[in-house]
C-alpha cells in the first residue's frame, strides 16, 4: 500500500476539482485532509476525495483556516432572474425560513398552497444556475412552463427525449440519475420537486453528486412510512417550514370536507371476502406474523413463497383486497355522487387500473392510468379544464404532479393506507378558486380491512378541526 502524501508547503494552493460526482483535492497536506468530516484517501487514485455534495462545508472549512482554495470544482455561474412576485404570507414566512437556514432546507406545504412559486421566489434570491429535478413528464412539462413564465433566458430540458442543458434546466430524477456524474458542477441551485422520492437509492446519487451549496426540497409530505424522510433532511436541508392544510383552508386553499361513507358488501361479495380474509389471517396467525409490525409484509412475502398453504394465502390476501375495493355498491354509490355533483368538475380515485377502466365503462368518462399516451392524457386533461367533459377516472397517476384546479370534488373508491396518498389525492382539489367548496368522499366497504386502511389516512392533520371530516351511509 502506497504511503499518502507529504503535508505539502503552506504557500501552495489546494487544488478542489470535481470528478464523475465527488470532489477531488490536490496539494493538501494530511494533516488538514484528515480533520476535515467525509474526506478520505482514494488508493485507486492516490487522492483525497469527497463526495460532492460536501462541497459548501468543506470550502467553508478550508477558508475559515486560512488555507488558499483553488476552486476548479464549481463551473455554475449566475443568472438573471428579476421576476417581482407579490407572494402569500406563507409564501414569504417558508421564504424566509430557508434563507435563514443557509438557503438549504426542505418546504412542506400542501398541493394547491404555491410550492412552484416559492422555487421562483429562490431562484430569484439565490440567481445561480439552477437545476430542477421532478419525478414524471408531465411535470417537467409543467414547470418549464412556469419558469418560463418568470424567466427572460432559455430553460433547458433533460428527460421525455429531450438533453438540453441550460442555465436554468428541469429534469425528471430519472434522467438526472443517469446525468448527474457530468452535469453535478454545473448548477449552484438544485430544486427537488416532490422530494420524497429522493431516499430511493438511485435518486439520492443525484443529491450526493451535486455540489450545489444552495438547495430546496418540496413535498406535500416529507415523512415516509420507512422513515428516510432523515435522508432528504442530510442530503438537501432540514425542514425548515411546514404549512398546515387545515391552517390554509378558506384563505390559501378551498374550504372543504371529507366525507366518509360506508357501503355494504352483497352477500356473495362477503361470502367471498370472509373466506379469503380466513385463509390469510390463519396462515399469518400460524406463522407468528405481525402485520402491525414493519417488517410485517416482507416477511408474510418471505413465509408465503415457501408452501402450498403460503401461496394460497397470498392468493386470498389479493382476493379479499379487490372484493372490498370493487364492490358492487361502491360503483352505485359513485353513481350517486355523480348526480349529487352534476355539472362540477369530479377526480375518480382507484387504488388499480382495472376499477379506474370499470368506472370508464359504467359511466362513459375519460380514463387516466400510466399506460394513457401522453398525447391523449393532454386532451383529456385539456376537455376537463374546460368543462366539455367533467369527470375523470384514474387509479394512482393524478396523486402527485398534475395541476387540475378546476376539480372540486374527489371520490376515492379505493386506496393505501399511507397518509401521503391522502394528502394528494385532497390536494388535487384543493386549489382556491372564489366561491368553491371542495368534498373528498371515502368509501368504505363496511366490515372489511378497508376500515382500518381509512383509520390509518386519517392520521393526518387535514382531519383536525370541526367539519373536516364526517361519517355518513347515505
Amino acid at each position: 500500500m502506497m504511503d499518502e502524501p507529504t503535508p505539502a508547503e503552506p504557500t501552495q494552493p489546494i487544488q478542489m476539482l470535481y470528478r464523475g460526482g465527488t470532489l477531488v483535492f490536490e496539494g493538501i497536506s494530511r494533516d488538514v485532509a484528515q480533520s476535515v468530516s467525509m474526506l478520505s484517501w482514494d488508493e485507486r487514485t492516490l487522492q483525497y476525495r469527497a463526495p460532492a455534495y460536501r462541497y459548501r462545508p468543506i470550502f467553508t472549512e478550508l477558508r475559515h483556516r486560512g488555507l488558499q482554495i483553488d476552486d476548479q470544482a464549481r463551473r455554475y455561474g449566475t443568472i438573471d432572474f428579476n421576476a417581482q412576485f407579490t407572494p402569500r404570507p406563507h409564501q414569504s414566512e417558508a421564504l424566509a425560513a430557508w434563507i435563514s437556514a443557509g438557503q438549504r432546507g426542505t418546504v412542506e406545504m400542501p398541493t394547491g398552497a404555491g410550492k412552484t412559486i416559492l422555487a421562483m421566489m429562490a431562484m430569484a434570491q439565490v440567481k445561480r444556475s439552477t437545476l430542477v429535478v421532478v419525478p414524471t413528464i408531465d411535470l417537467l412539462q409543467q414547470w418549464e412552463r412556469v419558469i418560463q413564465g418568470c424567466y427572460g433566458g432559455a430553460v433547458g430540458i433533460l428527460g421525455g427525449g429531450q438533453h438540453d442543458i441550460q442555465q436554468v434546466t428541469v429534469t425528471t430524477y430519472d434522467s438526472a440519475a443517469i446525468h448527474i456524474e457530468r452535469l453535478g458542477d454545473r448548477f449552484g441551485l438544485v430544486i427537488f420537486d416532490e422530494c420524497h422520492h429522493l431516499p430511493a437509492p438511485q435518486y439520492q446519487f443525484i443529491a450526493m453528486s451535486s455540489l450545489a451549496p444552495f438547495r430546496l426540497g418540496l413535498s406535500a409530505t416529507v415523512q415516509r412510512p420507512d422513515g428516510k424522510e432523515s435522508v432528504v433532511y442530510n442530503l438537501v436541508g432540514p425542514l425548515v417550514y411546514e404549512g398546515k392544510i387545515r391552517e390554509m383552508s378558506a384563505t390559501t386553499l378551498a374550504p372543504y370536507e371529507v366525507i366518509t361513507i360506508q357501503i355494504t358488501m352483497n352477500s356473495d361479495e362477503q361470502e367471498a371476502y370472509d373466506t379469503a380474509r380466513k385463509t390469510y389471517t390463519n396462515f399469518i396467525k400460524s406463522q407468528g406474523i405481525r402485520m402491525d409490525q414493519k417488517d410485517g409484509w416482507i416477511e408474510f412475502i418471505k413465509r408465503s413463497a415457501r408452501s402450498s398453504d403460503g401461496r394460497k394465502a397470498m392468493k386470498a390476501y389479493w382476493l379479499q383486497k379487490r372484493l372490498a375495493q370493487a364492490a358492487a355498491a361502491k360503483v352505485s354509490k359513485t353513481w350517486d355522487i355523480l348526480q349529487r355533483h352534476r355539472g362540477q368538475r369530479i377526480l375518480i380515485f382507484t387504488d388499480d387500473n382495472q376499477m379506474a377502466y370499470r368506472i370508464g365503462r359504467e359511466f362513459l368518462v375519460p380514463v387516466l392510468t400510466h399506460k394513457t399516451k401522453l398525447v391523449e392524457r393532454k386532451r383529456i386533461l385539456a376537455t376537463f379544464r374546460q368543462g366539455t367533459q367533467t369527470v375523470i377516472s384514474t387509479s394512482k397517476v393524478l396523486n402527485e404532479g398534475v395541476d387540475v384546479p378546476e376539480a372540486s370534488i374527489g371520490v376515492v373508491l379505493s386506496g393505501s393506507g399511507a397518509v401521503r396518498e391522502h394528502v394528494q389525492r385532497l390536494g388535487r382539489i384543493l386549489r382556491h378558486q372564489e366561491g368553491k367548496t371542495a368534498i373528498l368522499y371515502e368509501l368504505v366497504a363496511k366490515g372489511t380491512s378497508e376500515h382500518y386502511v381509512n383509520q390509518r389516512r386519517k392520521q393526518h392533520d387535514a382531519y383536525e378541526g370541526p367539519s373536516a371530516s364526517a361519517t355518513t351511509r347515505w
